[in-house]
């Protein structure tokens, strides 16, 4: 009896600590740490790349290794050249840990990593624009002011307009796999709108406003489900604009519902609500949010799996960098739909407290990353239960956003 008690007064004890912590400056903290571990990883593996390696991508041009993307199946880390669709986020974490800190060591790591990808303004190979510049050089230009940050940012969306067909009204994914799609179009894209929501801002020219907003309501009119679930892919006939396919790439099933894709949706229809004021938009939000979370196979703890459709529920690897995504999205949803506010944010909350006190790597390991347990894509077996660096970027997102509604009455970023 005597050690029931004391296993209880420990619990109250615990449960007392973590619900007294400052949870956004905990995870900075540790951030910190993780980070600081995650340069000297950096470090040594650009030392340890082979001859080979290096003379095949000096070959083709790549650049040099920039950034961080996961923890590779044999325990390295796996270092991405720029081109890479997830070479701007460890950056952007960069910038983000001087945004909370205003320690200038994290700008200038962020100034470095930040160069490595400069090269990518001219990339129209991809419509990865958004988040490789603009969460890299957007949040660099956001915090110095840097003229030339500007200058890039303007180029990477006249390069990501390039991709535009105006008979489909958007704004094309990708280039591979032509076998299967003629003009594949990814939920994930919405994520780029906001560079040219921004560029027309800066620039004046309407084009890059025109543009969003059609890829926006194109997407809207195909992607979703009855239900208000996403498809991942959406091919279109390039010369008529019709609907060919709507297919899965990383989900389950063509049908099912993958995780990280309700994510994107949630976040790109937010802030295109908050980038233009279109009620569709905002209650496309909304809708998306109910789903996500009257869906019976969302866990308890509000961190999904991979799919919502996957066959062996509960058995199935859990997707982070979903939840981490989701919990962003829903701190800005909160200043736009005033009757769920409250529901929002105790949602985006209970995500936070969640991934800190369960799904946290261990500080000083896991090669530096913050979050374990994502998923990149289970269905080509691909990145499977690691950590990914884009979990890591919208975490410290999520965090500035609480702290930032905490302090100032909104959750964007200025």
């Amino acid at each position: 009896m005597k050690n029931v008690y004391i296993c209880f007064l420990l619990v109250l004890f615990v449960s007392c600590q973590q619900a007294g912590e400052d949870i956004v400056e905990a995870n900075f903290e540790f951030a910190g740490t993780q980070l600081r571990h995650a340069l000297d990883e950096i470090d040594r593996a650009r030392e340890q790349e082979s001859a080979e390696d290096r003379a095949r991508r000096e070959q083709r041009n790549q650049g040099p290794l920039a950034n961080p993307r996961t923890i590779e199946t044999d325990g390295s880390l796996q270092l991405v050249v720029s081109r890479d669709w997830t070479s701007g986020f460890f950056p952007g974490e960069l910038w983000y840990m001087y945004e909370y800190t205003q320690d200038p060591f994290w700008k200038e790591k962020a100034q470095q990593q930040t160069a490595l990808i400069e090269r990518e303004k001219y990339n129209g190979g991809t419509h990865d624009m958004g988040f490789k510049m603009y969460c890299s050089f957007g949040n660099g230009y956001r915090l110095t002011g840097d003229a030339s940050y500007r200058d890039d940012l303007i180029q990477s969306a006249y390069t990501l307009i390039t991709r535009y067909n105006e008979t489909v009204g958007s704004i094309r994914s990708w280039d591979h796999n032509s076998d299967k799609w003629q003009f594949p179009v990814i939920i994930d894209n919405m994520m780029n709108l906001e560079l040219l929501f921004w560029a027309a801002r800066e620039t004046g020219d309407r084009r890059f406003y025109e543009i969003a907003v059609q890829h926006a309501r194109t997407t809207l009119a195909n992607h979703f489900r009855e239900d208000n679930s996403s498809y991942h892919v959406i091919d279109y006939d390039p010369v008529t604009g019709a609907v060919l396919h709507k297919h899965t790439h990383q989900g389950y099933a063509h049908t099912s519902a993958w995780s990280r894709g309700q994510a994107w949706g949630l976040y790109g229809y937010t802030m295109c609500y908050r980038e233009t004021g279109l009620p569709e938009f905002l209650e496309q939000a909304k809708k998306i949010s109910e789903y996500i979370f009257t869906n019976p196979a969302l866990p308890d703890d509000l961190i999904p799996y991979w799919d919502f459709q996957a066959p062996a529920i509960p058995d199935e690897p859990r997707d982070v960098s979903a939840a981490t995504v989701t919990a962003s999205a829903l701190y800005e949803l909160s200043m736009y739909d005033p009757a769920n506010q409250h529901l929002h944010l105790s949602r985006a909350d209970k995500i936070l407290e969640n991934l800190t006190h369960s799904y946290r790597a261990t500080p000083g390991e896991d090669r530096g990353f913050l979050l374990l347990h994502s998923t990149g894509s289970k269905a080509h077996n691909s990145e499977v239960d690691v950590p990914l660096v884009y979990a890591d970027y919208y975490f410290l997102e999520a965090l500035l956003r609480k702290d930032n509604l905490k302090k100032n009455d909104t959750a964007l970023l200025n």
